[in-house]
Order: structure tokens, then C-alpha cells, then sequence
């Protein structure tokens, strides 16, 4: 999960960033507002989450909010503020947040509600669409969990592997399971998952697949996470018959 986090506190900020890395977020972290709108602005990254701020230097959390409503996108937000009074959480909420935290807050409510922001916003329906649940996400097969930093992996008759994971081989798992079936090319991955600024080695996208191939105990390009060459990898994930979500 990538998110966005907007907070010109220099101690606070990279307290939440510490904590939200700890939980496999790539946070994307800016100390004012006109650097977050200018990033923004290019589309580039897509995120999952963002936090800002009321009072930034140059564009405050308002006006983020406003911006991003105005465009019609649907990214989920969590507003914190000191300002406590109930007319000043209604301007917040109406500006396009979604929650709103008051300061000083415990770490362990803010990942409460990022997780409750997500479950809101999570995808239902189709049977290969991921399936967010509390501290979990499946697919198929596949099931994280975000609580042990583990995946199971689910076989046709019924046994169970339980596999342990890096930071960022679950990173990567989970943004290819939110990308079920769909062709994701290296510099995606890069972008998606090293923080702004990070100046990744040429091969580590292809070591980190190595690794996590043989993390779920397959070797070759022929496994789950199949190699387009010249193009970039696939999840090829399938419903096993019978198959529930745990």
C-alpha cells in the first residue's frame, strides 16, 4: 500500500512514517502543501491512502482535499488537525475528507482508522477482485496477512503453506494481488514501490521476484508470478474450486 502523507511537524511526521513503514506502507512524505499539489498534480503514482494535515505551509490539508474532490477522485483521506471544535471538523469532513483525527493521537488509532478507511473503500464482487479484510487481503490462492507479515498459499486439495516475508517481498506480493492477471512492468513496480527520491540498482526489480519466488518455493518464470519478457510480470492467479477466504 503507497501512501501519501502530508505533515510539516518534522518529529511527528517521521514518527508516522516510521510506524506506517513498519505496517509495509511505502509513505511518500512531504513537508508542505505546494510540494505535495505539484506531485500530485502529474498522476503519476497511485495510491491507496493519503493523511494531511490542516495547517501546512503554502496549500493547506483544505485545500489538497478540495483539489482532489474537485477532480473526482475517490481517494480516501485522513485529516489531522489540532483544531478540536465540532464547526471545525464539519469544514474538514465537508472539504472532502473522510476522517479526521485530533492532536495529540495514539499511533495505534491512527492505523485503526487507516485500516477501517481502507475496509470502506475496498473492492467486492467479482471472484478474482481482492478481498480486503481486517489485517488480510486475498486472491485466489493467495491470502496476506498484514498483522505477521505472512502469506498462505492454498492448494487445489485443500493443504496450506504458510510462507514469512520481508518488508518489501510482502510490498510486492500485495501490489501484485491488488493487480490480479494484469501485466505490471519495472518501472511500475519501482515507482509503486520505493519511496520518492530512492534510486533503486537496475536489477533489484528482478532480484526481489527471484527472492520472493523462492520464498513461495518455485524457481522458474513458469510459477505464479510469471516473466513477460521485455514487457515485465504477471500474477496468474485463478479461484480454486471450493475455495473460501479464510
Amino acid at each position: 500500500m503507497r501512501l501519501i502523507l502530508v505533515e510539516d511537524e518534522a518529529d511527528l511526521g517521521a514518527a508516522i512514517k516510521q510506524v506506517l513503514s513498519h505496517e509495509a506502507y511505502i509513505v511518500d512524505w512531504f513537508l508542505d502543501g505546494n510540494q505535495a499539489w505539484q506531485y500530485l498534480e502529474t498522476g503519476w503514482t497511485e495510491y491507496t491512502l493519503a493523511i494531511f494535515d490542516w495547517m501546512l505551509p503554502g496549500v493547506s490539508g483544505i485545500e489538497l482535499c478540495k483539489w482532489l474532490r474537485d477532480r473526482q477522485l475517490t481517494l480516501p483521506i485522513l485529516m489531522l488537525t489540532a483544531k478540536d471544535r465540532m464547526e471545525e471538523k464539519i469544514i474538514g469532513l465537508d472539504s472532502g475528507a473522510d476522517d479526521y483525527l485530533v492532536k495529540p493521537f495514539d499511533m495505534a488509532e491512527l492505523l485503526a482508522r487507516l485500516r477501517a478507511l481502507q475496509r470502506r473503500a475496498s473492492y467486492v464482487g467479482a471472484t478474482l477482485t481482492p478481498q480486503v479484510q481486517p489485517r488480510r487481503l486475498q486472491v485466489g490462492c493467495l491470502t496476506l496477512n498484514y498483522s505477521t507479515h505472512q502469506v498462505i498459499r492454498e492448494y487445489v486439495h485443500g493443504e496450506k503453506q504458510v510462507f514469512s516475508l520481508t518488508t518489501k517481498e510482502f510490498q510486492l506480493l500485495e501490489y501484485f494481488i491488488r493487480h490480479p492477471n494484469q501485466i505490471i512492468s519495472r518501472d511500475q513496480i519501482i515507482n509503486q514501490l520505493w519511496e520518492i527520491g530512492a534510486e533503486p540498482v537496475s536489477n533489484v526489480v528482478a532480484a526481489q521476484i527471484r527472492l520472493l519466488r523462492r520464498k513461495l518455493g518455485e524457481e522458474d518464470s513458469e510459477s505464479l508470478i510469471e516473466t513477460i519478457y521485455g514487457v515485465g510480470y504477471r500474477l496468474n492467479i485463478k479461484p480454486l474450486e471450493g475455495f473460501t477466504p479464510p
